[in-house]
């Protein structure tokens, strides 16, 4: 008993031995931590009140501060942000889906506003206003040279409140006044869903991840169960760039199982850390699905399709994902403001971290730099195919995106197409169905007439390719010899261009009428227009109907044991774009292509 009590007397003297210097440690790198929090701290506020003091004009302190704080949180990852108390409205849409308004996209048109495209049901549709319409005056104040942002905040205010706006519409100059009531405005994430093919296949075409999405999905997927019958479905999460990570769980829930993991979520707060599993008994778990991406799926997106992918529920069809592995959490702040903040990385079941940046080890120039090839690690699917981390989520199969000429694009970030498609909307009062609606050649020809007197330059790459040449031979002294059939070989691409409106014209077309279905029926005529050439569903159809193929897939038979191998698809992905592909055509108010779960169009 006595020895007993004197080990463990030399058992506590050694623990007490060895835990003073580590608690000491601890204490002081506690301690530096905060000291030097502190100090910086004090210099910024002694700093910013020296300024106030003797800088020669008067600040605006609140500005410097905004301005200073958004550049410090620049120098983490594009999804750590500040909102200042004027901004909580943006923020609230952006989580939500939901804000005071008269429901409408605007852009900008010159030095006006312009109405986009109105939101069917929604004051600005019901009021009678139509795209192309151009705002000139709001409660009676011209807002010209205003900017969409500008106009966006004069538009929004709380329900039942209203506005007046006066519009101008037909380039005839002439003016109406209308008078909207704001309402509260919803926007769907699920904007349209039906049956394509032969009519058992459904789809679902999901466009973000607000409150309710996961909802949205479960009752448009139980009423094409239910009503059409459908055996499979095409579930479309191109160009959705997520949004709350609780619906991307709660949709995964629709199609697994009750108690399966669908992803882990993990960080440098440990209390913070979660493991998310299917809480619901699911809708159908049998159901053959493909989940259609693109290089815009990201985050809560690729989540959906990691899940899916990992758990063998589904296959995959499209493009590489983003790659947005981060989980982002609302912190609330002093006097009303708000912070958005990486807390943590994602994890789908199979282990994996699809995040693609690395924004902590950055190049010399600041540039977040990718994941090496030689870092990347496998992991296994449920049914034991192979998938990688660091590279977003690769398809299954995966399918060249749609690529438009130079021409198509052009006309388009010009806003010809838009143009012509207002002026189209003034001359016919209806049009049919959008799955059925199609020019006609005379309507094409007209389009043609409308463009004659506009300019719409651009350069191809052989033109390019030959000034490159010039510039060459004139440095060496050999361009005088060769000028002659340098000037031939230029004719003739120029002539070539000329006829590049015929060449191209399939996908010309296509794009008009998509423009001019949604002045009739909206986002959800757009969409059914679009689907019509859509190569990637046509395929999803072919797939899912070869009942041998979709089974081989998830099973991991053949090819199709290892998805996305690191070094293959990205060399290809890198030299596409050295070449120039463009594979979507430039849309004036849609340029901003950072995944983020804020809207990337103004909204009224």
């Amino acid at each position: 008993m006595k020895l007993s009590q004197a080990i463990l007397k030399r058992i506590r003297k050694w623990i007490l031995i060895i835990s003073i210097p580590l608690a000491t440690a601890l204490s002081f790198g506690f301690v530096d931590s905060y000291f030097e929090l502190s100090k910086n701290l004090d210099v910024f506020a002694t700093l910013l009140r020296e300024l106030n003091t003797y800088y020669v004009d008067d600040i605006k302190p609140g500005e410097l501060i905004k301005k200073g704080i958004d550049e410090m949180l620049n120098t983490l990852d594009p999804y750590t942000e500040f909102y200042a108390e004027s901004d909580i409205e943006d923020y609230r849409m952006m989580v939500t889906g939901q804000y005071g308004g008269i429901g409408c996209l605007i852009r900008q048109k010159g030095d006006y506003v312009m109405v986009g495209e109105p939101y069917e049901g929604f004051p600005a549709q019901k009021a009678g206003l139509m795209s192309g319409d151009i705002i000139s005056e709001i409660d009676g104040k011209p807002i010209k040279g205003k900017t969409t942002a500008d106009v966006s905040k004069l538009l929004k205010g709380q329900a039942n409140t209203s506005v007046k706006v006066l519009v101008e519409r037909g380039g005839n100059k002439k003016t109406f006044e209308v008078t909207l009531v704001r309402e509260e405005i919803k926007i769907k994430n699920v904007p349209y869903y039906g049956v394509v093919g032969d009519g058992s296949v459904g789809y679902i075409k999901l466009t973000g991840f607000t409150e309710n999405a996961a909802k949205e999905v479960k009752t448009a997927f139980q009423e094409l169960k239910g009503k059409n019958n459908i055996q499979s479905l095409i579930f479309d999460l191109r160009d959705n760039g997520g949004g709350l990570l609780k619906e991307s769980v709660d949709i995964v829930n629709t199609f697994v199982s009750k108690d399966q993991e669908i992803v882990q979520q993990k960080g440098k707060v440990k209390e913070m850390n979660r493991t998310h599993k299917a809480l619901y008994a699911p809708v159908d778990t049998s159901m053959p699905i493909i989940i259609l991406t693109n290089k815009n799926s990201a985050s809560a997106s690729e989540i959906v399709s990691g899940s899916l992918q990992d758990l063998d529920r589904g296959v995959v069809l499209g493009q590489r994902t983003f790659g947005k592995g981060l989980v982002q959490q609302t912190i609330q702040l002093s006097y009303g403001t708000q912070m958005k903040v990486t807390t943590a990385k994602y994890y789908t079941p199979s282990g994996r971290c699809i995040q693609e940046l690395d924004y902590i080890h950055k190049s010399t120039s600041g540039k977040a730099e990718h994941i090496p090839d030689s870092l990347i690690r496998e992991f296994k699917t449920k049914n034991g195919r192979s998938v990688y981390d660091g590279s977003g989520i690769y398809p299954d199969i995966t399918l060249e995106p749609r690529q438009y000429a130079l021409i198509t694009a052009t006309i388009v970030a010009k806003n010809y197409i838009f143009d012509y498609a207002t002026k189209y909307r003034l001359s016919r009062a209806s049009i049919p169905a959008s799955k059925d609606f199609a020019l006609t050649e005379d309507e094409y020809k007209d389009f043609l007439q409308f463009l004659s007197d506009k300019t719409y330059e651009y350069t191809t790459k052989s033109e390019k390719s030959f000034e490159e040449l010039k510039k060459n031979a004139e440095s060496e002294k050999y361009f005088d010899s060769m000028k002659a059939e340098y000037d031939t070989l230029k004719s003739k691409i120029a002539a070539n261009k000329k006829e590049d409106i015929s060449k191209y014209k399939a996908e010309i077309k296509d794009l008009l009428e998509e423009e001019i279905a949604s002045r009739y029926f909206y986002q959800r005529g757009r969409l059914e227009s679009s689907l019509r050439d859509d190569n990637e569903l046509k395929e999803s159809i072919r797939v899912i109907h070869d009942e041998q193929l979709y089974k081989s897939i998830l099973s991991g038979k053949g090819q199709y044991k290892v998805i996305g191998k690191p070094g293959e698809t990205q060399a290809k992905a890198n030299t596409e774009e050295e070449e120039g592909v463009i594979d979507e055509p430039v849309i004036p108010e849609s340029k901003d292509k950072k995944p983020a779960d804020a809207p990337k169009k103004k909204g009224g």
